[in-house]
């Protein structure tokens, strides 16, 4: 027996999250809980408001726009649930095995409806217990669709008043992440360019280049949620326009991953020791150079509020503050062994180019907020 699978780290592992939510939610959801309890007492007298309590906890969310989810397809579930139970008692009457056969339904009923996983445990749920209690308890079904409704109007209203929460500093975070690690295996590739280097070098190169996709793949995900996170959201007139920075800024980048990836795996792939002897690398290590330099002052200007993650990174210096694109280049002539790839870096370059230029065009733009 393998003892090691046994051991309590690895089912440690299947119930502990890596991160915790933000404390203000705990907060939050605290909150939405006692509002739901005492206006669903005060309005259902004689009723213990444990399911208002349930949906408010639900209902808050990191997101004002999955708020408003949760809080419909809760309340779409209990009434699905109950109009159900009403169908299925009074065809079968309320004996136990019933609300079995009434479970079974819901959960069929749900999947035949496409409906989410909140409104398809729910069915169930509410048919259960409509049945169970709902016989010898006179008002039952239409009070626990009334203290679901409750519960749910007073999440979505404690998340939308109090806070409402923006997912921005993880896009300015990536983004700015993302843009200096692009900056470094441009600088990389002048590097390995410059002077006779080994595969070792090369190889580890292109390693780190292709880890620029993954992090591309994270940046986008996190501009999604910060996307999400706006909607309904009444603070999201101050954000918006550094949201657009972030998008602007990984549009360019994704086109200059793309770029620099094709670039890392041309190099490995047509390196030779009489590469770095050619006229023409001497033009393109200094344009791979200016390259990483206009990236780090186009990152580095849009002034994204709060990117430890990109300040903590080891930095080049930024010589100056203006972009250093500007020369034009030189083309000499390549060997016959080397014009393919040299070629190909040219147009990638062209590329480069392109994308920087109106970036930087945009510096004396600063996003509001």
């Amino acid at each position: 027996m393998n003892v090691a699978a046994l051991s309590p780290e690895r089912y440690a592992r299947l119930i502990l999250s890596t991160s915790r939510v933000p404390f203000l939610q705990v907060v939050k959801t605290s909150v939405a809980a006692v509002l739901a309890w005492l206006a669903t007492a005060w309005l259902l007298e004689g009723q213990v408001p444990i399911f208002a309590v349930i949906a408010a906890i639900l209902v808050v969310q990191p997101s004002v726009n999955q708020s408003f989810g949760k809080a419909l397809e809760r309340c779409v579930g209990v009434v699905i649930g109950v109009i159900l139970a009403y169908g299925v008692g009074l065809v079968f009457g309320a004996t136990s095995w019933v609300v079995l056969l009434a479970v079974i339904v819901a959960l069929v009923l749900g999947w035949v409806l496409k409906l989410g996983p909140t409104s398809s445990v729910q069915i169930p749920i509410s048919a259960m217990l409509v049945l169970s209690l709902g016989a010898s308890t006179p008002g039952y079904a239409f009070n626990r669709i009334l203290e679901t409704i409750i519960g749910a109007l007073i999440g979505v209203a404690v998340n939308l008043l109090i806070v409402p929460p923006v997912a921005l500093q993880p896009v300015h975070e990536s983004v700015a992440r993302l843009g200096e690690e692009v900056a470094g295996i441009l600088d990389s590739l002048a590097r390995i360019l410059r002077a006779p280097t080994t595969a070792n070098d090369r190889t580890t190169m292109l390693l780190e280049a292709r880890l620029l996709t993954p992090m591309r793949a994270k940046a986008a995900a996190a501009l999604a949620a910060g996307e999400e996170s706006l909607k309904y959201n009444p603070r999201r007139s101050v954000h918006r326009d550094l949201l657009d920075r972030d998008g602007e800024l990984l549009t360019m980048l994704s086109v200059l991953v793309t770029r620099v990836v094709g670039m890392a795996r041309g190099v490995v792939d047509h390196y030779d020791d009489e590469l770095v002897g050619e006229p023409l690398v001497a033009e393109i290590v200094s344009e791979l150079e200016r390259a990483s330099h206009d990236l780090r002052l186009v990152i580095r200007s849009a002034n994204l509020p709060g990117t430890p993650a990109a300040s903590s990174l080891p930095q080049a210096p930024v010589p100056d503050a203006l972009p250093a694109l500007t020369a034009p280049l030189t083309v000499a002539v390549p060997s016959s062994a080397h014009w393919v790839l040299l070629g190909f870096l040219l147009e990638d370059l062209r590329r480069i180019h392109e994308e920087l230029v109106e970036a930087t065009a945009d510096l004396s733009e600063p996003p509001a907020g």
